[in-house]
């Protein structure tokens, strides 16, 4: 498993820059972050109970806090504070991005919300 070897907050840009020891290195924007959240909030208790996080686009975080040595908990400026970011799962959301953040437009589009420009975009 790769283990991050630095972690950047970009708070003008709301980015989250993130290095890993197999040299990956990915751009995760606040906004893709917390709508994936590893939270039960976000992603409930078991599968078809994952609730649509809209109105994200701005979304900060305010404070990043260790866990271990295998994790850390994103504190976001929405409130939102309970998903805790394993390793694992932020290389695998840098990895997948794209993917990931295509089914989520789809999801968007399907519940019929539109979102404004500030948020992922391409990066």
């Amino acid at each position: 498993m790769p283990i991050p070897t630095e972690i950047k907050l970009h708070r003008q840009s709301r980015m989250l820059e993130i290095s890993f020891d197999d040299g990956a290195r990915f751009e995760l924007s606040c906004e893709y972050l917390r709508v994936h959240s590893p939270s039960a909030e976000v992603r409930g208790h078991g599968p078809g109970q994952e609730v649509l996080q809209v109105n994200k686009e701005d979304v900060n975080i305010s404070r990043i806090e260790p866990v271990g040595e295998y994790a850390v908990r994103l504190v976001f400026d929405d409130g939102h504070d309970s998903g805790l970011y394993a390793w694992d799962y932020l290389y695998e959301l840098g990895r997948d991005r794209e993917a990931n953040w295509a089914r989520y437009l789809d999801k968007l589009a399907a519940a019929g919300y539109q979102r404004g420009d500030s948020g992922e975009g391409t990066s």
